[in-house]
């Protein structure tokens, strides 16, 4: 038989075997071989910015309307616009909770581990019966499965951002909460902890530093990141400072907590994106986008991430970093 009758052949296998294979849920792999094996990382987050002068008047409304034995948690979630809730990164959840004086958000537990950043105003968090206050810029974290509640004993309301590792327990769906059988767990204060870090040793470790762009890196007392599947770091950036170009595998969910400037997004795929940020504002960088910082201010920036690089890192998934 010549050439066209043999490939005639081969052609007919070739649709007899892909047309058997679903009844046996099986596919090619040879057919999908750029979707399981990209030439570079494909995050499904898109880079978004949520200014907080529009956010604000919708968590204040809900602090009026939403009373909080309802709520448990008064939160609005950050939901990244191509994808849905617990989504705010691929790996990172975010939100804003608002507590109103007087309130406690309940004691409860869960396996997902939590940090928050304080945007405004002052409060306490307990954790496993240590009390700790609550204060502008503060980075509070809540390990796994720790008892923890909070409370705002002042007159106005705290409002902060957490940072939860929620996107993962879609892959791995073994994560669940349990209620404490009082709405506080009993608690002594306790402060200085190794659970709160304060943004006045923070700032001294960046101002510290002789270059335009410093970053610090939050750490446990025994030299380790907060946790083994979301880290937290702090930039400065010196007035009229434009930073190094960044690339790396981890996704960040940025918080501006002074200043004023423009940061340039590069996802990996789809266009480059410019946020104009100011104090208060918070945005989405998804993994392997090319990242820079424009510092717009008179004087120094400040911005906080919380990343995903710790559980990279934990699956050896991480290559070196810009």
């Amino acid at each position: 038989m010549g050439p066209l009758g043999e490939n005639g052949c081969e052609n007919d296998a070739m649709g007899e075997l892909l047309e058997a294979l679903p009844s046996q849920h099986l596919e090619p792999l040879w057919l999908k071989m750029n979707a399981m094996v990209p030439p570079h990382p494909q995050p499904v987050a898109q880079p978004h910015i949520w200014k907080y002068k529009d956010t604000l008047p919708h968590l204040s409304t809900a602090g009026k309307i939403v009373p909080q034995e309802d709520a448990e948690r008064r939160v609005l979630m950050l939901v990244n616009p191509t994808m849905s809730a617990p989504f705010t990164t691929d790996t990172i959840y975010g939100g804003l909770q608002l507590v109103n004086p007087g309130e406690t958000a309940p004691a409860h537990r869960h396996i997902a581990f939590a940090a928050r950043f304080i945007i405004e105003g002052n409060g306490f968090t307990a954790v496993e019966g240590k009390k700790m206050s609550l204060q502008r810029g503060d980075v509070v974290v809540t390990p796994t499965w720790h008892w923890h509640d909070h409370g705002n004993e002042s007159d106005a309301p705290i409002i902060w951002l957490d940072a939860l590792n929620l996107p993962l327990f879609r892959y791995a769906p073994v994560h669940f909460a349990e209620s404490y059988s009082s709405s506080r767990y009993p608690s002594e204060f306790c402060d200085p902890s190794d659970w709160r870090h304060p943004w006045q040793s923070v700032q001294a470790a960046l101002d510290g530093e002789s270059t335009a762009h410093a970053t610090y890196h939050y750490k446990k007392p025994d030299g380790q990141p907060l946790s083994t599947s979301i880290g937290a770091q702090a930039e400065r950036i010196a007035a009229g400072h434009s930073t190094n170009v960044c690339q790396e595998q981890s996704s960040f969910l940025y918080h501006c907590y002074e200043g004023n400037g423009r940061t340039i997004v590069k996802p990996p795929s789809g266009r480059e994106v410019v946020f104009t940020w100011t104090g208060k504002d918070t945005f989405a960088v998804p993994a392997w986008s090319k990242v820079q910082h424009i510092n717009e201010s008179a004087g120094p920036a400040y911005l906080v991430a919380f990343n995903d690089r710790p559980f990279l890192k934990l699956l050896g998934l991480q290559r070196p970093a810009c």
